[in-house]
């Protein structure tokens, strides 16, 4: 992709999305103002430069809520956090946060990983090109938890997320070792605390149904957030997991696969956001075997994936606001350009409009980031993230996931073309 920038200009639409929930226009000019959208109107009486967008649709850049910027080479996950070098995965992450901007995601929130808080200031001070990054950092669980590599010893375990091997995690049992690790991973540098409220569907010896952490050590943790102005957002799969989740005051449930009613009453209640990861359970089912997907993540991807489209539609049904995520990690079956696949999956499973897919891929997805004042829709005041494709995604959202489709990407306001 090559760079360009200009203080001041103006993008010509043809059909305009802005995620507010209003209408789409047509034939409007978006002005751009120092990296943030100064106004939107029908004309323009300042001479300044104008990109003819005239024959696109104009939308606001994409987000995934849920990914995880591993670096990993091949689909054998375990093998790559063991074998891999922390620096070879690191490397070959710079490239695929790249990746991530060309294909429209000018915002990503990276849900457990050693090196996204890393890759995040390198974007900010222009070492490499990339979207907006929101870093969770090392991942708290406890003994036992999803986020533990089981087929390691205790102790190797333990060391291992100490040490920020693998995904990065960290380790803690009681309200003390909670409130700990919560102010260790802020200090690394963490934007928002990841936590696994149950188990999951790729650890190896727990189930999702298995609940994970107390009420009050997930309060403890959600406190800690608090006093610093964050929030928490908790792997919860099973229903007991979500209920204790949300009952401590976590702001995401991420997965959200065994969610029912009164999950979806307390959601609404306390203005929660499920981000359901689709794409990750499809792509296992459908090449997780011939990819090296280990048997217990095949296993629990094919017994769950029915049940979670289900709760996702009721879910959808009932109101609660839903975010994109992809759960993907930049392999080959989860590559990282491809992130769009969840759009069309909420539409063809999950009985969401185009539009309402988009909606939850931008502006429900800057709620999920926390960042809501500054992006997901495009008005004046917010930073001028603007995604510029070939033909119409309200008729066909999959169009979103092919490269020919992309025209341009700017990132507050600086333009990547392809």
């Amino acid at each position: 992709m090559s760079e360009s920038k200009s203080s001041k200009f103006a993008i010509k639409s043809g059909l305009l999305i802005d995620s507010t929930g209003a209408s789409p226009k047509n034939d409007v000019y978006v002005v751009v103002n120092n990296g943030k959208i100064e106004s939107i109107s029908k004309s323009i009486d300042q001479q300044i430069e104008v990109f003819d967008a005239s024959n696109y649709t104009v939308m606001p850049g994409l987000i995934d809520s849920h990914l995880h910027i591993a670096g990993h080479l091949t689909d054998k996950f375990v093998e790559e956090s063991i074998v891999r070098p922390t620096e070879v995965l690191l490397i070959k992450s710079v490239y695929d946060i790249q990746d991530l901007l060309a294909a429209g995601f000018t915002t990503v929130r990276d849900c457990g990983g050693i090196n996204a808080p890393y890759l995040r200031m390198a974007v900010e001070g222009g070492l490499t090109k990339g979207p907006r990054i929101v870093a969770a950092g090392r991942i708290l669980t406890q003994t036992f938890g999803h986020a533990e590599e089981h087929y390691f010893p205790p102790k190797m375990a333990k060391e291992r997320g100490e040490y920020k091997l693998g995904f990065g995690s960290l380790i803690c049992d009681g309200v003390d070792e909670c409130i700990k690790a919560a102010r260790t991973t802020l200090r690394e540098g963490a934007n928002f605390i990841k936590i696994c409220s149950t188990g999951g569907v790729m650890s190896q010896k727990d189930k999702p149904e298995d609940e994970q952490f107390t009420v009050d050590e997930i309060k403890a943790i959600v406190n800690e957030a608090r006093k610093v102005g964050t929030f928490v957002a908790s792997h919860a799969q099973g229903t007991k997991g979500i209920k204790n989740a949300l009952a401590a005051g976590v702001k995401t449930i991420e997965h959200g696969i065994y969610m029912d009613e009164e999950c979806c009453k307390t959601m609404i209640r306390q203005d929660a956001i499920v981000v359901p990861t689709l794409s990750i359970v499809h792509r296992i089912v459908s090449k997780g075997k011939e990819a090296g997907t280990p048997e217990w993540g095949l296993r629990k991807s094919i017994e769950v994936i029915e049940e979670h489209v289900k709760n996702i539609k009721m879910a959808k049904k009932n109101g609660v606001k839903v975010a994109t995520g992809t759960d993907f990690i930049g392999t080959p079956m989860l590559k990282f350009g491809e992130n769009a696949l969840e759009l069309e999956l909420l539409v063809e499973k999950c009985d969401f409009t185009p539009m309402e897919a988009i909606i939850a891929s931008s502006r429900n997805g800057a709620e999920a980031c926390g960042i809501i004042d500054k992006t997901g829709t495009l008005e004046p005041g917010k930073y001028a993230d603007i995604l510029i494709v070939r033909g119409n995604p309200l008729e066909d959202v999959s169009l979103l996931q092919k490269k020919e489709n992309i025209v341009a990407v700017f990132k507050e306001g600086v333009a990547y073309a392809r």
